[in-house]
């Protein structure tokens, strides 16, 4: 076997490992949409009923007080259940990323939601594929849920020839998330801060 066949084999295996680690994301994100769906039309919406119907006892409860406020203690804590189970639909699979243009929106919507001080900055001009912008979302994630340092978050977001580059800075170092970025075919790296923290770097292609 001459060397021209040993590269041409190499880089074969090569881009097949690399379709089939694409498949399994896509894969992955195709089953966290079903999982989102299924949250949204069961267990939300039996949360929204519920939470209706304790309201409405409430109201028509007896002059007895102490019921009365069991009543609107247990509508609460249904309430928090709500939204926590809205929250976690949304981390799933983050259907406003099915929007042309939204990776921005969704990136400030998630600090607002966790209410974390953070800076968001994104110039993007084209449709995102979706597992793409997901990466970018799910790595902010990560970055508003370390709460170990107290730094201020910030990613930045940029759109080259091909290539979305994304750079976080933040106390997590994203590490979970290599194994993603390298079967869409990108690279990361992580480099440790002066002040503490974690700068993290990443490209993923927007086209082959």
């Amino acid at each position: 076997m001459d060397e021209s066949n040993s590269t041409y084999e190499l880089r074969h295996e090569v881009a097949t490992l690399r379709a089939s680690r694409e498949r399994l994301v896509l894969a992955a994100d195709a089953e966290s949409r079903r999982i989102e769906r299924e949250l949204h039309k069961g267990v939300l919406q039996k949360l929204v009923a519920l939470s209706m119907a304790l309201q409405q006892a409430s109201q028509l409860a007896p002059t007895d007080l102490t019921l009365k406020a069991r009543l609107e203690e247990i509508a609460q804590d249904v309430q928090r259940a709500l939204d926590e189970t809205a929250a976690l639909a949304e981390r799933i699979d983050a259907p406003m990323l099915e929007v042309p243009g939204r990776l921005a929106v969704a990136l400030r919507a998630a600090a607002t939601a966790g209410g974390v001080p953070a800076s968001v900055d994104v110039a993007v001009n084209s449709e995102l594929p979706h597992e793409v912008a997901r990466t970018v979302l799910l790595a902010w994630f990560d970055a508003l849920e370390d709460r170990d340092r107290p730094m201020k978050p910030t990613i930045v977001v940029r759109e080259d020839v091909r290539v979305l580059a994304f750079e976080v800075a933040s106390g997590a170092s994203l590490e979970r998330l290599r194994d993603r970025v390298e079967a869409l075919g990108g690279k990361m790296s992580v480099e440790p801060m002066p002040d503490g923290g974690w700068r993290v770097s990443g490209s993923l292609p927007l086209s082959d």
